[in-house]
């Protein structure tokens, strides 16, 4: 814990609003025992500023820095200082620029310093050298991380990366569940262009890439070999891998999950006269090309993989109908010749489909003219989705005299005479159609491995699979938006088709994003710090033991598996597999789970530290805000920067994650008088962008039991909301918090209040 805290004022961050002098000499009379040095500098971010803090730090006067000025979230690399504990007081962004007056208006800069904003500033800076204070020292949990990386997967994906992670000095274990290397690429005629100038399909090179790995002596290959399990954490796992000769248990840092896809169910393309000879799948369709036996004089490619929302609503609301209301329906329905799409079911499942298979399309239709100059080929698509560069293609396939494009909504596919017989409508001529073909080509959905079958077996106490992929069809991602490659299991990363459908350019990148990735991790555990997106914390959980009640809240609620248990339930913690988000902090009804640098106790005094006004009439209300630092945060500090304010009354404090919001804090508030607090964090829920994946929905979850907590001390649980916003709906946060203002305003005062 810090017993010399250097207090360091920057004068252009709080001009002309505050005086830095003043603030220096509140903080002389109040903390003057754990804070021997407090200066005040004209722009500490300059280099003459950084100067002044480091030579107390050299001296010996400080062993714990406090600056106050700008976020924290600016300036990070300027006020990092080797050896001591850096806490940010945020005077520029979260108090003056946003301070408005309680009738909504600015602060004159050259009048009198309203007392509000006064009170706000010095509430802050007691906030930040409180939080000093309750910081402990910490101890490394470095140790010597194995730096293999296991790749699995030989497809395209896995051979790529076990290439990338061979150059960079690692060796690698690439481990193929089938005989020989390639996977789906191997058995691909074609891949559309991934080259310069992007007119034609060409060779995948798969051949000469599966060369490349075998030679190099980098990399151990394992064929008809399959992981049976992975255990222990980053830096330090333990894989068991069958083989024809038995099981080998070898160490590894971090995993590439690179096992790729399989055809979806054929059953989901029924209805769209898959079962006849002549309707094949676009997978069936390489296969013919590939061993030459594609004949064909016509071909139809179908790409329309779905119901007319119209069509399917209606089929939705006939399945509630009672018999007469379907007789009458039907008496006045036009008879028309459509599918008959028995599951409904079914239909939800194809978004496996994707641009994909536009270019899929648009490459085997290519191959029905280069086996047969004379040959003809259909695409009928609902959407033709040709991203970036690929358009170049698409025109080329638009200027083969023997490709015929057309939009369109499928209404049959039929046999008729020996040949397939499709009827359209909405067609971009804007009448019905009807095409003869010898074959009919329909959509290939590419399921990825792990929706089905565990893949990774791990040994965790959660399962040896990952979780919630049915959030994501069965992909192996955590978060699209700002995690690509991550899993939910620290350490193991995806790539290529397991990830998300992409193209062999596409999976190349993924295959050196994922090995970067797998990297940073091995060096993170030697180092004993955080990966991302707590990149280079260096602390982790410590339990109170002789308390805990093995209730398992902990380990069930880890959003990572960083966690596993005894047999009596006692949490068994695993610090490189630890993403630092404390959602196991604040799951624990005990309290005995804390970091050195962020804990119970910690947040709680911080809290203590607004002073709450006996008489809301007279002093005013107080409001907390536990801002996530991920979203919630920076859109506050950009909010602030383009000039938007809110309630003087507010008091943002930072929180991890909403996940590791204890119920004691707002438990805190309410019996100091605190009249609401806001909750603000990231998005759950379908459109989920939780930087640790569940927080705010396990938060929104606890509310019942603040409400619970709330109501035995007689406080209204409304005074306690929850809400969420993305990092770039900056421009909704003084609404939101004005909304919340007046609904506690409305409330009236917390009845705790002057007690």
């Amino acid at each position: 814990m810090p017993e010399k805290i250097g207090v360091y004022f920057d004068q252009a961050s709080v001009s002309p609003y505050l005086n830095a002098e003043e603030m220096a000499e509140v903080v002389g009379r109040v903390h003057a025992s754990v804070c021997p040095v407090i200066k005040v500098h004209p722009r500490l971010n300059s280099e003459e500023g950084r100067k002044l803090i480091q030579e107390d730090i050299d001296a010996g006067s400080v062993d714990a820095v406090c600056i106050c000025g700008t976020s924290p979230r600016v300036d990070w690399d300027i006020f990092d200082f080797d050896g001591v504990v850096v806490e940010r007081v945020n005077l520029r962004e979260q108090c003056i620029k946003v301070f408005r007056n309680p009738d909504g208006t600015m602060p004159d800069p050259d009048g009198e310093v309203p007392e509000l904003l006064k009170i706000m500033a010095n509430e802050y800076v007691n906030m930040g050298i409180t939080r000093l204070t309750k910081t402990n020292a910490q101890e490394s949990q470095a140790f010597d991380a194995n730096k293999v990386v296991m790749v699995l997967g030989g497809g395209f994906t896995g051979l790529t990366a076990a290439l990338y992670a061979a150059k960079t000095n690692h060796d690698v274990i690439l481990v193929e569940k089938e005989a020989t290397l390639g996977g789906k690429a191997a058995g691909m005629y074609k891949t559309f262009p991934l080259s310069y100038p992007y007119l034609e399909a060409h060779e995948t090179g798969i051949d000469a890439l599966i060369s490349e790995v075998q030679s190099n002596s980098r990399i151990k290959v394992m064929t008809s070999a399959q992981l049976k399990a992975l255990e222990g954490a980053p830096g330090q796992y333990t894989a068991k891998i069958k083989t024809a000769s038995g099981v080998e248990e070898m160490p590894v840092g971090a995993c590439v999950l690179a096992t790729g896809w399989v055809p979806q169910d054929t059953k989901y393309v029924e209805p769209m006269g898959y079962g006849s000879s002549k309707v094949v799948t676009a997978a069936e369709f390489e296969k013919m090309v590939k061993e030459g036996k594609m004949n064909a004089s016509s071909v139809a490619f179908v790409l329309d993989t779905r119901l007319s929302e119209a069509e399917f609503s209606a089929k939705e609301a006939a399945a509630g109908e009672t018999e007469e209301e379907a007789e009458a329906a039907a008496e006045t329905e036009e008879e028309e010749e459509t599918f008959v799409y028995e599951d409904m079911e079914s239909w939800k499942h194809l978004p496996y489909s994707s641009e994909l298979n536009s270019l899929v399309s648009l490459k085997q239709a290519n191959y029905v003219r280069e086996k047969n100059p004379d040959a003809v080929a259909y695409i009928i698509y609902d959407h033709m989705m040709v991203p970036g560069i690929n358009e170049r293609y698409y025109r080329a396939a638009q200027d083969n005299p023997g490709i015929m494009l057309t939009k369109g909504t499928v209404t049959s596919i039929k046999e008729e005479g020996g040949s397939m017989v499709i009827a359209a409508d909405d067609t971009l001529l804007g009448e019905k159609i009807e095409i003869a073909a010898d074959l009919v080509v329909v959509p290939t959905g590419m399921v990825p491995t792990t929706a089905h079958d565990p893949t990774i077996n791990l040994v965790y106490r959660q399962g040896p699979a990952f979780p919630d992929l049915q959030q994501f069809d069965g992909y192996a991602d955590s978060n699209y938006i700002c995690f690509p490659y991550e899993t939910r299991r620290t350490g193991i990363y995806a790539a290529g088709c397991v990830r998300q459908p992409m193209s062999m350019g596409l999976a190349r990148e993924d295959a050196a994003g994922a090995v970067l990735k797998a990297i940073q991790c091995i060096n993170s555990a030697n180092h004993g710090v955080a990966v991302h997106p707590r990149s280079g914390d260096s602390t982790y959980p410590v339990f109170n033991f002789m308390r805990c009640t093995q209730c398992k809240r902990c380990t069930e609620e880890c959003p990572f598996g960083a966690l596993d248990d005894d047999e009596k339930g006692t949490p068994k913690p695993n610090p490189s597999r630890c993403r630092r988000c404390g959602t196991c902090m604040g799951a624990c009804p005990e309290r005995v789970i804390g970091f050195d640098n962020y804990n119970i106790d910690m947040i709680g005094s911080m809290i203590k530290q607004v002073k709450v006004p006996d008489d809301m009439a007279v002093g005013g209300p107080r409001f907390i805000v536990l801002a996530c630092e991920n979203d919630a945060y920076p859109a506050l500090d950009m909010a602030a920067m383009r000039g938007k304010g809110w309630s003087p009354y507010v008091r943002v404090i930072p929180v991890r994650c909403l996940g590791s919001v204890n119920t004691i804090w707002i438990a805190d508030a309410m019996s100091k008088g605190v009249d609401g607090v806001l909750l603000l964090g990231c998005k759950y829920g379908e459109d989920y962008q939780c930087h640790f994946m569940k927080g705010s929905e396990l938060c929104n979850r606890r509310m019942e039991n603040v409400a619970e907590s709330l109501n035995r001390l007689g406080v209204e649980p409304e005074r306690v909301v929850q809400a969420e916003l993305a990092i770039d709906e900056y421009d909704k946060v003084p609404g939101m918090i004005d909304d919340f203002v007046k609904a506690m305003v409305k409330i009236g005062p917390n009845p705790f209040k002057g007690y």
